[in-house]
C-alpha cells in the first residue's frame, strides 16, 4: 500500500463538505430575524382569517360566492401594494356554476326536530317547501328496485345508511409526534397490498354504481327529494352529484348527519310514521370560468427578474362551511407572506408571485390551467418560456396545523438547501425532511414536469372533522400555527428569490402524444 495515499484521501474527504457548503449558501440570518419579528409582532393573520372566511363565505368552484371572494382578495392584494394583480380566467368549467340559496329539513311527526343539512352540490331544488311521509328506499341490489316501482312519485326518499356509528377513543385534534416525524423520513415502498391496504376497492365501486342507478331510478319515478347519510356529530359532508352545464336539473339530494338519518331510519323500521318538511333552493349558472387570483412583487435583478418564485393555495372550497381549513388557511398564510415581504421592503432578485387557485376541489383546474398557459402547451406539449423561468412553487393545503418539515417529492438535490433554510426554525419544530411524495393538491400540477413544487408536512389537527363539511369554519383555525407557517414560508421564499441559481429540478420527460379520437 502506498503510504502517501492516505493523507491525500483524507484531504479529499475534508474538502468535500467545504465544497458542498460553498454550493449551499447559508441563510441570511439578519433577514430571518426581521421576518420572525414582523410575523410575530405585526401579524395580520387574525384579520385576514375573519375576512377570508366569515365575510366572503362559501366559495364553491365557479359559484357566485367564489366570484365575490375573488373581488375581495383582488382588492386586498392591491391595498397591500402588490403589482400586476388580476383575476384571470384560466379554463371553462363544464359542470357549470352552482349556489345554494336555501336549505331547510325538519321532522314534523312524530314530533318536531330541526336537522342540520347540506345539499349536494349541483343537485336540484324542491318545488318550494314540501311536506310528506318519508319512505325508506331499502335496496341492497338492483333487483330491489322493482318493489318500489310506481310508488315514489312526489315522495321524500331516505337512502339506506352506508355506515354505522362507532365510538372513537382517539382525540379529535392531534399533532405529529417525534416518532411519527422520524418514521415519515423513510422512503415509502408499497407492498402487494398496495396503498389502500385491506380496503376492498371492487366492492366500493359496486356500491357507487348501485347508488348511481338508484338515483336515476328515483328521478324517473318522480321522487321529490333524496336524503343521504353523510357525516356524524351533527356534521354534514358536502359532496356533489354528476352534472354538466346544460343537462336537465338533477333531483335534489341532501346530506344529513348520521345521527339524524339514523333516527329517521329506525323510526320507519319500527313502523312509526315519519313526516318531514323539506325546502331546497339552488341556482345554476351556465358555462362559467375557472378563475385564479394573482399578484406579485416584481424582481429587481436585470438577469433574474423574469424568473418566478411562486406561492399559492386553492381559494375554492366546498359549500357546507366557509372553507377555513380547506383551504382559506393556505391562502391566508400566503397573503400574510406577501404582507411580511412588503412590510420589510424586500427587493427580490426574482419575481415573487402569489396565486390563489380556483377549481382545485374539482381536479386542480386552476393550477393545471396555469401550467397550460405559461409553462407547457397541453396539446403538443411544447415547453413555453415559463418552463425555463420557473424556480419553485410552495403550496399549503393541509389545514391549519403548523409546519414540521417538507415533502421533497423525490428530489434529493434540494435536501442540502432545505436543511440550511430550516435551521433557524428548528426551535419552532420545523426540522423534518422526507424524500416522500404527497398528493391531492396543487403542487401536483407542476411536479410531473420535474419542476420544484413542494407541500409542507403539517400537524393534522382536526383534519377529518373539518375537511369538506359544514364544520369547516373560522373555529378550525389556529392563529399561532398560521403565523408560524407564514414566517417559515416568507423565509423560504426570500431565499429562493435571492439565491444565484434556481432551485434544482428533476429530469423532464416529454409525454407521449395523445392518440387522436376516431
Amino acid at each position: 500500500m502506498n503510504t502517501y495515499r492516505l493523507p491525500l484521501i483524507s484531504l479529499v474527504l475534508f474538502l468535500i463538505p467545504l465544497f458542498l457548503s460553498a454550493q449551499t449558501k447559508k441563510p441570511d440570518l439578519d433577514m430571518v430575524y426581521k421576518i420572525k419579528q414582523e410575523g410575530k409582532n405585526n401579524s395580520n393573520i387574525e384579520e385576514l382569517s375573519f375576512w377570508m372566511t366569515d365575510f366572503v363565505g362559501p366559495r364553491l368552484t365557479a359559484s357566485q360566492g367564489k366570484l365575490k371572494a375573488n373581488e375581495w382578495v383582488k382588492n386586498k392584494m392591491i391595498e397591500m401594494g402588490l403589482k400586476n394583480v388580476k383575476i384571470e380566467k384560466i379554463r371553462k368549467f363544464k359542470r357549470g356554476g352552482w349556489d345554494n340559496k336555501r336549505t331547510y329539513v325538519a321532522m314534523a311527526e312524530p314530533y318536531y326536530a330541526n336537522f342540520s343539512a347540506t345539499p349536494a352540490a349541483w343537485s336540484g331544488s324542491t318545488n318550494g317547501e314540501i311536506k310528506g311521509e318519508a319512505v325508506l328506499f331499502d335496496i341492497k341490489e338492483e333487483k330491489d328496485f322493482e318493489k318500489y316501482k310506481g310508488k315514489l312519485n312526489g315522495k321524500i326518499v331516505i337512502m339506506p345508511s352506508t355506515s354505522a356509528y362507532e365510538p372513537s377513543f382517539e382525540p379529535l385534534a392531534t399533532r405529529m409526534t417525534d416518532k411519527e416525524l422520524e418514521e415519515i423520513q423513510g422512503e415509502r415502498v408499497y407492498g402487494r397490498r398496495g396503498r389502500w391496504g385491506n380496503f376492498n376497492y371492487a366492492d366500493y365501486r359496486k356500491q357507487i354504481a348501485l347508488r348511481q342507478k338508484a338515483v336515476k331510478f328515483l328521478k324517473d319515478e318522480g321522487a321529490a327529494v333524496i336524503l343521504h347519510s353523510r357525516g356524524k356529530f351533527n356534521v354534514t359532508g358536502s359532496g356533489s352529484v354528476r352534472y354538466k352545464s346544460g343537462d336537465p336539473e338533477p333531483i335534489p339530494e341532501v346530506n344529513l348527519p348520521l345521527e339524524a338519518h339514523g333516527r329517521i331510519q329506525r323510526l320507519i323500521k319500527h313502523k312509526v310514521k315519519v313526516v318531514l318538511e323539506v325546502d331546497i333552493k339552488n341556482k345554476f349558472i351556465k358555462s362559467p370560468d375557472i378563475t385564479n387570483v394573482m399578484g406579485e412583487i416584481p424582481g429587481t435583478d436585470p438577469e433574474l427578474k423574469d424568473e418566478i418564485v411562486l406561492i399559492g393555495g386553492h381559494w375554492d372550497c366546498w359549500h357546507g362551511g366557509t372553507g377555513a381549513a380547506d383551504n382559506a388557511s393556505g391562502c391566508i398564510v400566503m397573503m400574510e407572506v406577501m404582507r411580511i415581504l412588503k412590510a420589510l421592503k424586500v427587493k427580490p432578485r426574482r419575481t415573487i408571485q402569489i396565486a390563489l387557485w380556483g377549481g382545485e376541489e374539482q381536479g386542480l383546474h386552476g393550477s393545471r390551467g396555469y401550467v397550460d398557459k405559461y409553462i407547457r402547451d397541453p396539446k403538443n406539449f411544447k415547453l413555453k418560456k415559463g418552463f425555463n423561468n420557473f424556480s419553485v412553487y410552495f403550496n399549503m393545503d393541509n389545514g391549519t396545523g403548523k409546519f414540521r418539515g417538507v415533502y421533497m417529492q423525490g428530489n434529493e438535490k434540494v435536501r442540502p438547501i432545505f436543511e440550511e433554510w430550516m435551521k433557524p426554525f428548528h426551535s419552532m419544530g420545523m426540522k423534518t425532511l422526507t424524500i416522500r411524495n404527497t398528493g391531492g393538491t396543487d403542487h401536483q400540477a407542476f411536479d410531473p414536469l420535474g419542476l420544484p413544487a413542494f407541500q409542507f408536512i403539517q400537524d393534522p389537527i382536526e383534519y377529518r372533522r373539518s375537511y369538506h363539511t359544514n364544520m369547516d369554519t373560522y373555529e378550525r383555525l389556529i392563529m399561532a400555527d398560521l403565523k408560524h407557517n407564514a414566517i417559515v414560508i416568507a423565509s423560504f421564499v426570500y431565499h429562493a428569490a435571492m439565491r444565484d441559481d434556481k432551485l434544482p429540478r428533476k429530469p423532464y420527460k416529454t409525454p407521449k402524444p395523445r392518440a387522436e379520437k376516431k
